[in-house]
């Protein structure tokens, strides 16, 4: 097993009780949970809540640490097109008094709070708060996804809703305290998130960077550089790595930067955009994550169809590395060490 490079992954999920001899004991197993790829611009995945089970799509957000679905009672336009749990159809809900209101970037959402099952891959969460909503943000009409499940910190967690992650893990569901995500580029299959496991074909390769604020999954960079050129952070900022944002999004004069120094401007419809025919020649876009430098290249942070740039202007001083940076990058989030592991994929 050590030469096949097996063993260190047998003992992660296996523990000898020296009581029975030669007796191995199967403790909780990593799971994962298949992403479907919509457009590159938002992943989601299938989780099941109530007995007996009703289905919901649900983004794997690291932006937030809710877990809500539409519910049955919503009156909003944007719960008429998408799935919605019914309390009285689950012979395992409890009730509660407690109401919940999330703000996202794009809108808001307000509920009921409830207790049930909830089954995200091979993994059974009992005993898991869950928002229903009542109403939803108009933005959620268009969207692919019923809900949204947070994976960031506890303490961003609105109402004091215990995280799934966290039941998962104080239930002894995971074999290690963390998840790890794979997005796909170009509408392609294959994209995950791995609760309590490493993707072995990435773990040789991975650099870890200590959490700076236990909250969003946030992290201290260095400058961000355009080919040789820093034109952001020069004397470092705070950065979040966040499944839930499709685009770079930075502090409104540091992007301005950025479109100066690829010559981006802004067309009829009030986006940020370059000649296509240039896109081939633009520079890379780094980013400084403590002692590397993490490359995003010009047909990455560019659109391919509209040749539109893929960064954000923002209010705030937090730079938002989305989607556009992890499709670029395996990335792990480990809350033991409370650590964030990346590795470039190949």
């Amino acid at each position: 097993m050590r030469e096949k490079g097996l063993l260190k992954q047998f003992l992660k999920t296996h523990l000898y009780d020296p009581a029975i001899k030669y007796s191995p004991v199967l403790t909780a197993q990593a799971s994962s949970e298949m992403l479907v790829n919509y457009m590159d611009t938002s992943y989601y995945g299938t989780i099941y809540i109530g007995t007996p089970p009703q289905n919901f799509t649900v983004i794997f957000d690291t932006g937030s640490s809710n877990l809500w679905v539409p519910s049955s009672s919503c009156t909003s336009q944007a719960c008429s097109n998408h799935n919605q749990f019914n309390p009285s159809e689950s012979s395992t809900y409890q009730s509660t008094s407690e109401t919940l209101s999330v703000q996202y970037g794009t809108g808001s959402m307000v509920g009921i709070l409830g207790y049930d099952t909830v089954q995200v891959g091979s993994i059974v969460d009992t005993q898991q708060m869950i928002g229903l909503s009542d109403t939803e943000a108009s933005f959620f009409y268009n969207m692919p996804f019923d809900g949204i499940l947070g994976l960031a910190y506890p303490n961003l967690a609105a109402s004091s809703q215990t995280p799934v992650f966290d039941n998962m893990w104080n239930q002894g569901l995971l074999p290690n305290e963390l998840f790890s995500v794979y997005l796909s580029s170009n509408d392609a299959a294959g994209s995950y998130v791995d609760f309590g496991g490493i993707d072995s074909y990435y773990s040789q390769s991975l650099y870890y960077v200590p959490v700076s604020s236990q909250g969003y999954w946030q992290l201290t960079m260095g400058s961000v550089v355009v080919g040789s050129n820093v034109v952001a952070c020069s004397s470092g900022c705070e950065a979040i790595v966040d499944t839930g944002t499709s685009l770079l999004v930075g502090p409104s004069s540091d992007v301005s930067n950025i479109f100066s120094a690829i010559g981006a401007t802004m067309n009829s419809n009030g986006e940020y955009a370059v000649p296509c025919n240039s896109i081939s020649s633009l520079p890379t876009l780094s980013f400084t994550i403590g002692q590397y430098s993490y490359a995003v290249p010009p047909t990455a942070y560019i659109d391919q169809s509209y040749c539109t740039v893929n960064i954000q202007q923002s209010s705030s001083s937090l730079w938002i590395l989305g989607d556009v940076f992890i499709r670029q990058y395996y990335v792990v989030f480990d809350r033991a060490n409370n650590q964030i592991g990346l590795s470039p994929i190949a």
